[in-house]
């Protein structure tokens, strides 16, 4: 249970780290990153689904146990937005820059199968207090 919470927990942190910054960083983007934003509603609406989603590890961080069919659709939100970004490079149609936070959530996805797995037996469950009925 301890490396879930571990997991869940460093996942959260670190997507609101990156992600809140964000609600700043628009223009900058569109001058950085031509063309400009032309669908800002896509671009906070994609901003406000990520940040609660980090939220929603967090809770998951409080009590893996509780809270393990939430890892499920987790895990799925670190595999759709790794395997977008990674297509999308192939496809020459977005900068070499988002592999590595691509890449990140992979491997973020990957940790999070790791403690939807580790959390699913029994003795997980008991060594956490919880009765386990058969």
């Amino acid at each position: 249970m301890k490396l879930a919470r571990i997991i869940f927990c460093v996942a959260g942190i670190y997507g609101l780290l990156v992600l809140v910054p964000q609600y700043f960083t628009e223009v900058k983007l569109g001058t950085d990153y031509p063309p400009a934003i032309t669908h800002p509603e896509f671009y906070y609406g994609f901003l406000g689904v990520s940040i609660s989603w980090q939220i929603a590890f967090l809770f998951v961080a409080t009590d893996p146990l509780r809270y393990r069919p939430i890892m499920i659709p987790s895990i799925l939100e670190k595999a759709t937005f790794s395997i977008a970004v990674i297509l999308l490079i192939l496809g020459h149609r977005t900068s070499g820059m988002m592999l590595g936070f691509a890449l990140i959530d992979l491997m973020l996805g990957v940790a999070f199968v790791v403690a939807f797995v580790r959390t699913s037996s029994p003795q997980a469950a008991q060594a956490e207090g919880v009765i386990v009925r058969r």
